[in-house]
């Protein structure tokens, strides 16, 4: 199993013509049947999407729309004990508490892969390696 960041979805939808490249391959990722995301990538996504004053940002309906459709892969919910995972991968790796839980619920949803470009590539977090698919 593979856990998909907030950036790839982020990317899947963009329409800004710098960003193409990136939009193809994670449209394509999209099609895999061997992903897995979270409830905070989807929260994430929702206000990434939506954010005020961003150009071509979603309306409420349309980031709903697109959440429900990644319903269809395993959805990792946040739980006391997957926080108090990222508390210690935070700690243990120093990375940002919010990069901590995305990796907690990679390891949670079983997925052995990171498919994420804010981490570095190839980085192992206690047998979840992230893949940037952008390179």
């Amino acid at each position: 199993m593979r856990f998909v960041d907030t950036n790839i979805l982020l990317y899947s939808i963009s329409t800004d013509p710098s960003e193409e490249r990136k939009a193809s391959i994670a449209e394509e990722l999209l099609q895999a049947r061997d992903l897995a995301l979270s409830v905070q990538v989807l929260q994430e996504f929702y206000v990434q999407a939506t954010r005020s004053g961003k150009p071509g940002a979603l309306t409420h309906r349309e980031a709903i729309d697109f959440i429900a459709s990644w319903k269809r892969f395993p959805v990792q919910e946040m739980t006391i004990a997957l926080m108090d995972a990222a508390f210690a991968a935070k700690n243990r790796w120093n990375i940002s508490y919010w990069d901590a839980a995305v990796v907690e619920s990679a390891r949670a949803a079983g997925c052995s892969e990171l498919l994420s470009e804010d981490l570095s590539d190839g980085q192992d977090y206690g047998g979840v390696r992230v893949i940037d698919p952008f390179c």
